[in-house]
């Protein structure tokens, strides 16, 4: 078993496994070079070149782990929702009232991005050929699927488009609470069948993203964000692969976000690992080195990694950023750091 598979199922590894978040194109030369020839949805939508997105970084890091390269946005037009990229997500007709709601369906596994599973059989395919840099067995990096929790996609759905403080989808919580859970309800099933299907086209674990849950009050998030989260999740359950969930900027959930039924927490930078590990006592953590230490000088950036190093210490880590990484890297920062935590000895860290 890989050693990211084999640390996503709990195993105190030696060395922490390494990936990085929207590691597949933002500061890839060689994504940046396809992006003239495709647009991104075309990318998204199109098996052959997700596929080699999807194996750029794995080609030139040796990563542990490889990430689907796709969007969370991607399940909404099979549930009725016009979806477009103008380079961000645009809804033409947001989810605004019961009646919209009402309309949106909850498709069949097979009808939701059948795209996406065929991408994911290539890449496994692909995928056998090559090898984590980190594993000391040398086994093939795996394949990470995801998709979006249900309270980050209605905030798009409702509010249309990228906000800085969603308020439309924020007075729609508390003005239509009937609608917004029949909304979220629709969200988390479509989000189960669209995970089933990448796990059962081949994805070796999944994360589930809850980009915009640190929005939200404790009491809020916990009735219109942990349940309907708890919902896939529990919907995943007896697939047997591991199950990621990141809440961003998200440490005043971390009550709520710790009794979630997944295998691996991926938190931000703005709390220690340590602090964490006496939160979710047991528990997988994947993090957290801030994205913006990528964007200062190597030594620094030593330094950065070794005190998440040393946080992770004492339980299963995941070396990973906080959040997905700036299009501004340096590619030579991103092997610099990949350096730093494979020579990093967990074992001999211990207290």
């Amino acid at each position: 078993m890989s050693l990211l598979l084999r640390a996503l199922r709990g195993e105190d590894t030696p060395t922490a496994p390494v990936w990085i978040m929207r590691q597949a194109g933002r500061h890839l030369p060689e994504y940046r070079a396809l992006k003239e020839r495709h647009d991104f949805w075309t990318l998204a939508r199109t098996p052959d070149l997700t596929t080699e997105v999807t194996l750029q970084p794995v080609r030139r890091y040796a990563m542990d782990g490889a990430i689907l390269f796709s969007d969370i946005m991607t399940p909404l037009p099979a549930m009725g929702l016009d979806l477009d990229f103008a380079p961000g997500p645009v809804l033409r007709e947001p989810v605004r009232d019961a009646a919209a709601v009402e309309r949106l369906r909850v498709p069949e596994a097979d009808a939701i991005a059948p795209f996406v599973g065929e991408a994911i059989r290539q890449l496994r395919g692909e995928l056998a050929g090559l090898r984590a840099g980190g594993d000391p067995d040398g086994a093939p990096p795996p394949l990470l699927g995801f998709g979006g929790a249900p309270l980050t996609l209605a905030t798009y759905a409702v509010e249309g488009a990228g906000s800085k403080e969603y308020p439309t989808l924020r007075a729609f919580l508390r003005a239509e609470p009937d609608a917004a859970h029949a909304l979220l309800a629709k969200m988390a099933d479509t989000t189960a069948a669209y995970l089933r299907m990448q796990v059962e086209a081949g994805v070796q674990a999944v994360q589930l993203f809850d980009s915009w849950a640190g929005l939200h009050d404790e009491a809020t998030y916990a009735t219109f964000g942990a349940a309907y989260a708890a919902r896939v999740l529990d919907q995943l359950a007896d697939l047997g692969v591991p199950r990621i969930y990141l809440a961003l900027d998200a440490a005043h959930l971390e009550r709520a976000v710790a009794a979630l039924p997944a295998e691996a927490l991926s938190v931000d930078w703005r709390r220690p690992l340590s602090v964490w590990r006496d939160v979710a006592p047991g528990r997988v953590l994947q993090g957290n080195l801030d994205p913006a230490a990528l964007l200062g000088p190597e030594d620094a950036l030593a330094e950065d990694a070794c005190r998440v190093l040393r946080e992770g210490v004492g339980g299963a880590h995941v070396f990973n950023l906080g959040h997905g990484i700036f299009p501004a890297t340096n590619p030579d920062r991103v092997a610099a750091l990949l350096d730093v935590v494979r020579a990093f000895d967990r074992h001999a860290e211990r207290p």
